[in-house]
């Protein structure tokens, strides 16, 4: 009976966002439907910040000052690492835990796990245009919900859930443009795949109505101008066990898995053979080359090296060619762990006097402002506090 319930409310959101006609009755049920999913969304979502308590409302509008003509590879656009993870704690695992138990979890310190303490909503108010989202089938296999690894990270708020209130807030943003990089999650659970029928799942979530209706139906970064108000799919997922038709039929860009490098600082990937058209990555996710006996500094000073390399490396680059840096990583293999958190802010204590990776960003920030940057993905983007400013050259 719950899953029919989703699915009920899910079919009448669809028709609320389509909605532009309709009797008065049809309308408010519609409408009472999309504030059902926008209510299990907000697990993951959280909620709008009402209006008066918005501290700088020009960041949740900054890409209106950007010209139509203007490439959204030109652009630097902020972005959230593991963006659904936010509010995940203690707490959180402890209430997902009969869930979990059920796929025999063996959860980690939730330390591990969380990349964000400030919402999805939270983040797009504050000027982050880049949601990295990970997902996998839920514990009946019949939903797509997020993850991050072996973390349940909620059960009311599923992939398609997200992607609605995602459309709303662009329906009140049309100058922004949000980029969203969904990617498979395979270490939810023993035996876990990328199988046919998760395929078949992601495909008919990207393909309904209302996602045709709010997603950039092209497979290339264009203007900004073609992308206000709809959301842009990163694919980092294939579709290899569906016939081929599947894949052709998806909108995005895509950044397939295949010739995604684990581990590396230095990934170049061809995107669109076709047209050539490259992506630069740097996702040195866990600094390896630092000794497993070193402390957080050292691993701290290891990322932000590959950080700060790559950047200069998209300052100087052809506007044309798509970078992305992820300024996000950890050490969980060290002999005392690097968490997410320590990694990005340090341990506030005198063992990283100079804080993480987001404090010690902000000279090469400085130094590059005004410059592209590309896509740079952030963990807990909201400190320091002007960072996403700084990332904007603001």
């Amino acid at each position: 009976m719950y899953l029919l319930g989703i699915l009920t409310a899910l079919i009448c959101a669809h028709r609320a966002l389509a909605l532009t006609t309709g009797s008065p009755y049809t309308s408010s049920l519609a409408q009472h439907a999309l504030q059902k999913v926008l209510h299990d969304a907000s697990e993951i979502f959280g909620l709008p910040a009402p209006p008066s308590t918005r501290t700088n409302v020009s960041l949740s509008t900054w890409m209106s000052t950007y010209p139509d003509e203007a490439l959204l590879t030109s652009l630097t656009i902020p972005g959230a690492h593991d963006a659904a993870t936010w509010n995940y704690s203690g707490a959180r695992q402890a209430a997902l835990r009969p869930v979990t138990d059920l796929l025999n979890a063996s959860l980690s310190d939730p330390r591990a796990y969380r990349c964000q303490r400030r919402s999805v909503a939270a983040a797009l108010e504050a000027g982050v245009r880049f949601l990295d989202l990970r997902y996998a089938p839920d514990a009946t296999g019949t939903r797509l919900v997020f993850w991050h690894r072996d973390a349940l990270l909620g059960e009311a708020a599923g992939v398609e859930e997200l992607l609605f209130a995602v459309f709303a807030w662009l329906r009140a943003h049309a100058s922004e443009a949000v980029l969203l990089s969904l990617q498979y999650e395979g270490a939810t659970r023993a035996g876990a795949a990328n199988s046919a029928a998760v395929q078949r799942m992601l495909f008919d979530v990207l393909t309904s109505p209302a996602a045709r209706s709010h997603l950039l139906q092209t497979r290339a970064l264009g203007t900004l101008g073609e992308a206000r108000g709809k959301a842009v799919v990163v694919r980092r997922f294939d579709m290899d066990q569906l016939p081929a038709e599947y894949e052709e039929a998806l909108p995005g860009v895509h950044l397939s898995p295949a010739q995604w490098v684990d581990n590396s600082a230095n990934i170049t990937l061809v995107y669109n053979q076709s047209t050539g058209a490259t992506a630069y990555i740097e996702d040195l996710y866990s600094p390896d080359s630092v000794p497993l006996s070193a402390n957080a500094s050292s691993n701290i000073a290891a990322k932000l090296e590959a950080v700060a390399t790559h950047l200069h490396e998209a300052a100087n680059g052809s506007e044309e060619d798509l970078f992305v840096t992820f300024a996000s990583g950890q050490r969980l293999d060290a002999e005392i762990p690097v968490y997410p958190e320590t990694m990005a802010l340090g341990s506030g204590t005198k063992a990283t006097p100079d804080g993480g990776v987001n404090q010690q960003l902000l000279p090469t920030l400085k130094e590059l402002a005004g410059r592209r940057l590309g896509i740079v993905v952030l963990d807990f983007w909201d400190e320091p506090g002007a960072l996403v400013e700084a990332v904007l050259g603001l």
